[in-house]
């Protein structure tokens, strides 16, 4: 027997008769969504990590305290990627009359390779208020590009000169933005930049000077892979590779915050697909009995019409996974033209990975969840050609349903790119299933008693439920699974875009403050009090550099992480404390108490930190600060939410441990950008302090959350449109019954208007059910999902029962009369002989 002949053949009698619509159309919705959200999901992070990389002025960075060996460059080339090169290193800057501490930054053609770099535009220099332009070259050989700080501490002015180290320049240019400034806190101070040309005359590169080199890396996202991992083994200790999300902690928090919840969309739209994808093969089973049992009859085995129907839903699953790809790749196409404004260099072209999943997925799904109907299938008897009353066995559906969970279980997994968020959506969608199975029919057997207390309409919907105690529980347990995941996906949509506007308002701090010394204190805050700006919150500051870990001496030597043996090399910044900061959270060990202030040399480490480098709790850590030596011991792991730019440390102490150190304070705060004179009289007020400004970074994070959370809307309403397609297959499934049973009561004398009330009241109960499984569950699984895989702050909302109940009945009531009013058209007589 030719299978796939047979099978092309039932498939094209199928389709013509409009058996396949329902089965079909859930595929394509189910993939078409699921696509959509990959795609989308894809274009949005290849944008959101495309500007990101804005912030280091390329895609990577290669840094070293020494020059780079040529095959850097050299290889990258090769590969076809932009390449640029930065000198980096602090020198005094003299007008004649006075000097000025500067970080100069010496670049080759090319620089920014992402990004742009804003001059001001005009022949006066007056700073930050005044327009602005786009660079489009470097400095020329003999200028000098200058910031407002020092055009303001040596009074510089266009056509000036200044001398940089035996070289005397021409200042040409005022530097308002770099794309690269305040990517790290090394990025101190005035900054100027000169034609790397001029650099070997300023006789400034000496044997000992304090150098970085930056190697700037551009292209294709694989393609920057693809020469990470070519440099990355040959990295010595004094070199390092840095991204977007090795520069700061508050982009990478952001990023990834808004990867898992894309990723949790996706998850979702697999969970529908499931769902939508059993509810139809089931339908598709009760109507292909009668036609296994004629094959049955003619000599067909189980054997070969498990061959078959294995051909079947495998060609079924191939065209509607494709026909789902391209309406997902259609869509999301008028999806990001629509959105092509929220970023500034566009939504970039995806990936074919979404559709290499889509197709993998869809075929998976529906052969794993048409197992069940096919092992049912191949064991019809053929006597039901004469006894339309024998039904399937159902022992062997247990297995394959069984395997569908399994194999949606791997997919999800997958589909997720994290482990923790897939085994929560696992075991969540595993819990759910049961629990609301379990209690669907307890809740039936519980109703089914109010029968005789209640009008005609909802004792016959009451009755039917009963009657079909199995289907009614199937079709509560499907609805209620995909409104779960509608209302998690809105609850933790609410909680994370209201978390980072809490976490980023309007006013976050945007200046850092650094080097501030303690006589500087008081008239630090009167300074404040004079323009009128909010006084912030000053901390104190210890620098130290970690040389033992009980007591074992430690190097740079020891890490084969390049970010971990970079920590050892430079000092860290220690405070001390004795309340725990609002945005900080113990996931170790515990807080100290304030009666123990410096009783005992502990320590609290910051968790990231202590994983790159194997600190645990109890470990005993030496610092060395000024020459002296330091020792306490770890008892509290934190977690920081380091995108509230808020002043953080990796490590603090109670108060009286550090105090007999050198100290400096640190603080940040918010200024307005019509106060941007104020950081002029600052600077000329304390010129030892050192400003920066993450003004950009603050910017583009605010950005950032703005895209995200409209990606994440319209993210929603495509999850929303495969849970109205399992709305719509749960209504379909008991279709064929309730065409049956209509033209009995019909037949009976019953009005159509009776019907109808009849089965909005059946309607009304499974929605009802469906409702409260589903904000059940949300609430629990909402709260997992976001306290433990997205680190929110959960609040419980009550408004998720009343929603989710009168979203169940509503939407199942007016699905479920729509669907059924066609039924109502049919003659009775026709339908009773078409089933009789």
């Amino acid at each position: 027997m030719n299978f796939f002949k047979l099978s092309f053949l039932m498939l094209h009698r199928d389709w013509r008769a409009g058996e396949l619509h329902i089965l079909i159309l859930a595929l394509v919705i189910a993939v078409g969504g699921m696509t959509t959200v990959s795609f989308f999901s894809d274009r949005v992070a290849r944008a959101l990590s495309h500007e990101s990389n804005q912030l280091l002025g390329a895609d990577l960075l290669v840094i070293s305290n020494h020059p780079l060996p040529v095959d850097y460059a050299d290889e990258a080339e090769r590969l076809g990627l932009a390449v640029s090169n930065i000198t980096k290193f602090p020198s005094m800057i003299s007008n004649g009359e006075s000097n000025q501490l500067a970080n100069i930054k010496a670049v080759t053609e090319g620089y920014p390779l992402r990004g742009r770099l804003y001059l001001a535009d005009g022949a006066e220099f007056i700073g930050s208020q005044q327009n602005s332009r786009v660079a489009n070259a470097i400095p020329v050989p003999g200028t000098i590009w200058i910031d407002e700080k020092l055009m303001t501490s040596l009074a510089l002015k266009r056509g000036d000169k200044v001398d940089v180290g035996a070289l005397q320049l021409t200042v040409a240019e005022l530097i308002l933005r770099e794309p690269d400034h305040s990517i790290g806190f090394i990025n101190m101070g005035s900054r100027v930049l000169i034609n790397a040309a001029d650099l070997p005359a300023t006789g400034l590169i000496q044997p000992g000077s304090r150098i970085a080199y930056h190697l700037l890396i551009a292209g294709e996202a694989g393609v920057v892979e693809q020469y990470r991992d070519w440099a990355r083994p040959l990295l010595t200790a004094t070199q390092r590779i840095e991204g977007i999300r090795d520069a700061r902690p508050e982009i990478k928090a952001a990023l990834d915050r808004a990867e898992k919840f894309l990723s949790l969309s996706a998850l979702a739209s697999v969970i529908l697909a499931a769902t939508a994808i059993a509810l139809a093969v089931r339908r598709f089973t009760l109507r292909h009995l009668d036609g296994c049992a004629v094959m049955r009859s003619l000599g067909a085995s189980q054997t070969g019409l498990l061959y078959l129907y294995l051909c079947y839903f495998l060609v079924l699953g191939i065209v509607a996974s494709t026909l789902g790809c391209l309406l997902g790749f259609a869509s999301q196409e008028i999806l990001a033209t629509w959105l092509s404004g929220l970023t500034e260099t566009g939504l970039p072209w995806p990936g074919w990975m979404p559709a290499i999943h889509g197709l993998l997925i869809g075929i998976v799904l529906l052969l794993g969840f048409a197992l069940p109907p096919i092992l049912n299938l191949r064991s019809v008897s053929a006597l039901r050609v004469l006894r339309r009353d024998i039904g399937v066995p159902n022992m062997q559906s247990l297995t394959g349903y069984v395997l569908g969970i399994i194999i949606l279980s791997l997919l999800l997994i997958w589909q997720a790119g994290d482990l923790r968020l897939g085994f929560y959506i696992i075991g969540g969608f595993i819990a759910s299933i049961a629990i609301f199975g379990l209690f669907g029919f307890l809740l039936i057997k519980c109703l089914s008693g109010l029968r005789h207390q209640s009008g005609s309409a909802w004792r016959y919907g009451l009755a039917s439920i009963r009657r079909r105690a199995v289907s009614s529980v199937v079709q509560a347990v499907a609805l209620g699974l995909g409104l779960m995941a509608l209302l998690i996906l809105t609850m933790i949509q609410d909680d994370m875009v209201q978390e980072w506007h809490a976490n980023l308002p309007p006013d976050s701090p945007n200046r850092f403050l650094v080097n501030i010394q303690t006589d500087q204190l008081q008239p630090l805050e009167e300074f404040f009090d004079q323009y009128d700006i909010d006084q912030p919150i000053v901390f104190p500051m210890v620098r130290g550099r970690l040389i033992e870990i009980n007591g074992k001496k430690i190097s740079s030597a020891d890490y084969a992480n390049p970010h971990a043996a970079n920590h050892i090399r430079r000092e860290f910044n220690l405070s001390w404390t004795d309340t725990l900061r609002d945005d900080n959270q113990i996931v170790a060990g515990s807080w100290w108490n304030k009666e123990d202030d410096g009783t005992e040399a502990v320590i609290s480490i910051e968790d990231g930190i202590a994983k790159t480098l194997g600190i645990r709790l109890d470990d005993q850590l030496t610092y060395d600060i000024a020459g002296s030596h330091f020792s306490a011991k770890v008892i509290s792991l934190r977690k920081i939410e380091w995108d509230t730019f808020r002043v953080n440390f990796f490590v603090v102490t109670p108060p009286g441990l550090l105090e007999q150190y050198p100290v400096s304070y640190i603080t940040s705060f918010y200024l307005p950008p019509s106060q941007e004179i104020m950081m002029h009289e600052l600077v000329r007020a304390f010129p030892n302090l050192l400003v920066v400004d993450v003004a950009a970074v603050v910017g583009q994070v605010q950005k950032m959350i703005a895209q995200v959370s409209q990606a994440i809307g319209f993210v929603f309403l495509f999850t929303l449109l495969a849970g109205l397609i399992v709305l719509y297959a749960a209504i379909a499934s008991t279709q064929d019954e309730r065409i049956y049973e209509a033209a009995i009561f019909r037949t009976l004398g019953a009005r159509r208007d009776q019907l109808m009330r009849a089965w909005a009241a059946e309607f009304a109960i499974l929605g009802g059910l469906s409702g409260l499984f589903a904000a059940a569950g949300a609430s629990v699984l909402g709260y997992l999902i976001g306290h433990y895989v997205l680190h929110l702050t959960y609040t419980f909302n009550p408004w998720i029962w009343f929603i989710g109940f009168l979203t169940g009945v509503l939407g199942v009531v007016m699905a479920g009369l729509m669907g059924t009013r066609a039924t109502l058209s049919e003659s009775p007589l026709l339908t009773l002989r078409k089933t009789g």
